[in-house]
């Protein structure tokens, strides 16, 4: 009877012992897991394959701005070789990383590796709508400048705008703000495919080098940007209207002067421009139209030097959207138009162009897309040693790329 008593007083101890354990356990709210930083970190990327020499009609045609595969001797050509690294590491800490494994550093060395973005954006406020960005990244001059090469139907950048900023990059600081609404707005131009150039807010404003991205400071002069845009939408239409300029002093690197060319004693030039931009994405039909002035470093002939002239010029793209289930079809149209000088290339080269482009890209999957375009070229290029220079022709281009 002890015996059987002091079993069941056992087994009722256990018993209790057991039940308070498991509702201690119940009633213990879960422990969040923090993830680490390195945990944050995400991988994506872009390739880009060219051929441009079908239909091609003059081999002397060139194009430094747009690739160099362009007449004779050019083949098969990696354009681009990206891979970005990202990450929102804490809550107003945010970073970006991307290398380009496919740069060409001249005409005899291709696919070399080089830096194009490294920078951190830190928010000052909870939502992150007033935040700096700090590094090298693009800067805030012009839409199809700040649109990704992933996403822009033409091949290249039109050379009115993209003259203000080769590579479209420098190294420096930026203040942006847009509000909440705005930022989710900018995000989703890009993932639903309306090649959006990304989140650069409604207002931006910073200082930079000025000597473009991978370049030293050359005269302790930092250039001043800044830009305000805001898109909204007008019965399931998105519009986006911009205003952007820039200021400061260039200098002309030594290395990409002719022996004999007049220029200033300290190389230095006023380097100044204001743009206007309009946007109606693809829904279906897409319109953007750019356009610039200023003054800048420039190369005349008639004097055989390198001077300060005005300059403008624009584009204007055309596109329609079709949708097929997974597949997209865009066929598209550009005018371009540039006079003025690249304060990037040899001697401030002098520019005249007047070019003409109609091309489509078909994405039958999301992950691989192919562009067909054919370009009607007139180009006046000059600097020292090469003056009254004088090319027009016409080639058909094309382009593989893979998104992953």
């Amino acid at each position: 009877m002890k015996y059987r008593l002091l079993c069941t007083i056992l087994l009722c101890t256990l018993w209790g012992y057991s039940y308070a354990q498991m509702m201690d356990t119940t009633a213990k709210p879960a422990v969040k897991h923090s993830p680490k930083w390195f945990e944050s970190i995400q991988i994506r990327g872009y390739a880009q394959v060219r051929y441009n020499r079908l239909l091609e009609t003059n081999p002397d045609l060139k194009c430094e701005q747009c690739d160099k595969s362009w007449g004779d001797n050019g083949g098969f050509f990696i354009r681009r070789m990206r891979l970005i690294f990202f990450g929102q590491i804490h809550k107003q800490v945010y970073f970006y990383v991307q290398p380009d494994l496919a740069s060409s550093a001249s005409t005899t060395g291709l696919h070399f590796a080089q830096l194009r973005d490294a920078y951190f954006d830190v928010g000052i406020d909870r939502e992150n709508e007033f935040r700096f960005r700090i590094g090298q990244s693009k800067v805030p001059f012009g839409f199809e400048n700040m649109q990704s090469s992933q996403n822009r139907l033409p091949l290249d950048r039109a050379d009115a705008l993209n003259s203000a900023v080769s590579n479209e990059r420098d190294l420096g600081v930026f203040f942006y703000w847009a509000p909440k609404k705005q930022r989710e707005l900018f995000s989703s131009l890009v993932k639903d495919g309306l090649k959006g150039s990304g989140d650069y807010g409604v207002f931006g404003f910073g200082a930079y080098n000025g000597q473009t991205a991978n370049k030293p400071e050359l005269n302790d002069q930092l250039h001043l940007a800044a830009r305000v845009s805001y898109p909204f939408k007008i019965k399931g239409q998105i519009i986006e209207p911009s205003i952007q300029a820039y200021s400061g002093k260039f200098v002309i690197p030594s290395d990409q002067l002719s022996n004999g060319v007049k220029r200033n004693k300290d190389l230095s030039y006023l380097d100044q421009r204001i743009a206007g931009t309009l946007v109606l994405y693809s829904k279906p039909i897409g319109i953007l139209a750019e356009y610039n002035f200023g003054k800048g470093p420039e190369f005349n002939k008639e004097t055989d030097s390198i001077e300060v002239r005005s300059l403008q010029g624009g584009f204007v793209t055309l596109n329609y959207m079709f949708k097929s289930k997974a597949q997209l079809i865009i066929p598209f149209l550009r005018y371009q138009y540039y006079d003025g000088g690249k304060k990037h290339e040899k001697d401030a080269r002098s520019y005249e162009v007047n070019d003409l482009e109609f091309g489509v890209e078909w994405q039958p999957v999301k992950n691989f897309e192919l562009v067909a375009m054919y370009t009607i070229s007139r180009r006046r290029f000059e600097d020292f040693s090469l003056q009254d220079n004088f090319q027009k022709g016409n080639l058909l281009r094309l382009q593989a790329q893979v998104n992953f």
